[in-house]
C-alpha cells in the first residue's frame, strides 16, 4: 500500500498522494514544507543598503518625474533626503569622523497635490523599509486610538521583524496637520490626539531607543516588547494645513511695511501662498515648537492648474485613463478618449477643488455605467465623447437631487 514517505499516512488517509520516483508525498506534507520555505526565505531577506547601487539625487527624481507630473521643489527636497538617508547608512562608524544627521521632512501642500503619491512612488524604489502610517488615529497611550509606538511596528512589519533593517528604514507620517494643538486656551479636558501626540512623537523623530510591542499595544498586553533606536530612520511628514494660507497671507501683510511696501506686494504671488510658508506658519497652526525643530527640512507643493490637471490624467504611467484602457483591455474592450472629454473633466475637477482626486471621481462617475454592462455586452470598441459624459454626470446630479429631496 503506498503512503506518505515523510509522515507515513497511508493513500485513504490523505487528500492527495504524489509519487515520485522512490517514494511518495502527501497533500499535508507539501502544505507544510511551503511554509518552512516561505518562513526560510523571508528569514534570508536582507535590506543591506551597502551592496546596492546608490542612486543619485537627480536620478531618484527622474524616477519620480516618470509617475508624479509637477511639484519639483518637492521632488527635489524628497530626493535630496533619500540619497542622504542612503549615505548616512554607508558611512563607516569612526569616532573622530563627522557624524551627519538625519533631515526629517514635512511636506505641505492642498488635498490632492500629490503628498501620498511622492511617498508611495518613493516605495517602489527604495532598498529599505518603507511605511505609510496615518497620523488621524493616533492619541495618547491609554486613550481609544493607536499608540504613537504603532508606527514602528509597522515598519517592523516592512522589515519582516529584522531590528536591524527597520532601524534603517524611512516613515511617512500621513496628515500630520490633525495632530495639530487644537487651540492655546487650556481646557479641563485633555488634547489627548492633538498636542499629546505631537509630545509622543519627540522622542521618535529626534532619534531614541524606544520598547516597541511588535502585535500592537493594547490588545496583547503581555508580548515581549523590541528595543528599536529610531537615530537612523528617516521620517517624511505630509499634510494639507487647511486654512494656512490666510496664516500665511497675515504674516506677509504685517512684514511689509516702510517705503517699499508696495513693491513687495506686487512680488508676491496671492494665489499660491503655499511657496512662502515657514516655520513660524506652522507654529501659528498648532504644531508645538519641539516638533518643527525636529522636522528642519520644509518644503511645500504647488496647487494643481489646469495644466498639471490636463497631464496627470494621460501622462504618467499610471495615469488614470491609462488605468481604464487596461481594464476595458483586460474585457477585450479596446476603449478610447477624445480629447474635448478629457478638457471638459478637467474643468469639473477644477469646479470641484479636489485636486488629482477630482479628477478619479469624475472619470468614476462618467464610466460606472460602461463598466457595469460593457463586460456582459458583445462589444468590441468603446468610445468615451463629451456629450456621454455630460449626460452621465447630469444624471448622476439629478439621481442626488432626489435623494436629497
Amino acid at each position: 500500500m503506498s503512503k506518505c514517505s515523510f509522515c507515513g499516512r497511508a493513500k485513504k488517509d490523505t487528500r492527495l498522494l504524489i509519487a515520485g520516483m522512490t517514494g511518495h508525498i502527501c497533500d499535508a506534507c507539501v502544505e507544510q514544507a511551503m511554509q518552512i520555505v516561505n518562513e526560510e526565505l523571508r528569514s534570508k531577506k536582507s535590506f543591506d543598503v551597502k551592496g546596492i547601487k546608490l542612486l543619485k539625487p537627480i536620478e531618484i527624481k527622474s524616477f519620480l518625474d516618470t509617475y508624479v507630473i509637477g511639484q519639483d521643489d518637492a521632488k527635489k527636497y524628497l530626493s535630496v533626503a533619500v540619497y542622504n538617508h542612503y549615505k548616512r547608512l554607508q558611512q563607516k562608524q569612526v569616532s573622530d569622523e563627522v557624524e551627519i544627521e538625519k533631515s526629517n521632512i514635512i511636506l505641505v501642500g492642498e488635498t490632492g497635490t500629490g503628498k501620498t503619491l511622492l511617498a508611495k512612488t518613493i516605495a517602489k524604489m527604495l532598498h529599505v523599509p518603507f511605511t505609510i502610517v496615518d497620523a488621524t488615529v493616533l492619541t495618547e497611550a491609554g486613550y481609544v486610538g493607536e499608540d504613537i509606538e504603532s508606527l514602528l511596528t509597522r515598519l517592523l512589519q516592512a522589515a519582516d521583524y529584522d531590528v536591524s533593517a527597520a532601524e534603517k528604514g524611512i516613515v511617512f507620517i500621513d496628515e500630520i496637520d490633525k495632530i495639530a494643538r487644537k487651540g492655546d486656551n487650556p481646557s479641563i479636558t485633555r488634547d489627548v490626539s492633538g498636542e499629546g501626540v505631537q509630545q509622543g512623537l519627540l522622542k521618535l523623530l529626534e532619534g531614541s531607543v524606544v520598547n516597541v510591542p511588535p502585535q500592537g499595544g493594547r490588545k496583547h498586553p503581555d508580548q515581549k516588547m523590541i528595543a528599536v533606536d529610531t537615530r537612523n530612520i528617516l521620517f517624511i511628514c505630509g499634510g494639507a494645513f487647511e486654512g494656512i494660507n490666510k496664516m500665511i497671507g497675515r504674516r506677509l501683510n504685517t512684514q511689509v511695511v516702510g517705503y517699499t511696501a508696495s513693491k513687495d506686494k506686487e512680488k508676491i504671488d496671492a494665489k499660491n501662498l503655499m511657496q512662502y510658508i515657514s516655520p513660524q506658519d506652522l507654529r501659528t497652526y498648532g504644531l508645538i515648537p519641539e516638533i518643527i525643530g525636529r522636522l528642519p527640512v520644509l518644503t511645500y507643493l504647488n496647487p494643481l492648474d489646469r495644466e498639471a490637471l490636463r497631464a496627470i490624467l494621460t501622462e504618467p504611467k499610471n495615469s488614470i485613463v491609462n488605468q481604464y484602457i487596461k481594464l476595458f483591455e483586460m474585457d477585450g474592450i479596446r476603449l478610447e478618449f477624445t480629447e474635448e472629454v478629457l478638457d471638459y473633466i478637467v474643468d469639473k475637477a477644477l469646479e470641484f477643488k479636489l485636486g488629482a482626486r477630482g479628477l478619479r471621481s469624475i472619470c468614476e462617475a462618467v464610466m460606472i455605467d460602461a463598466m457595469f454592462k460593457l463586460p456582459m455586452e458583445n462589444v468590441k470598441a468603446f468610445k468615451v465623447d463629451k456629450a456621454y459624459a455630460e449626460e452621465k454626470l447630469l444624471k448622476l446630479n439629478l439621481q442626488r437631487l432626489k435623494a436629497a429631496s
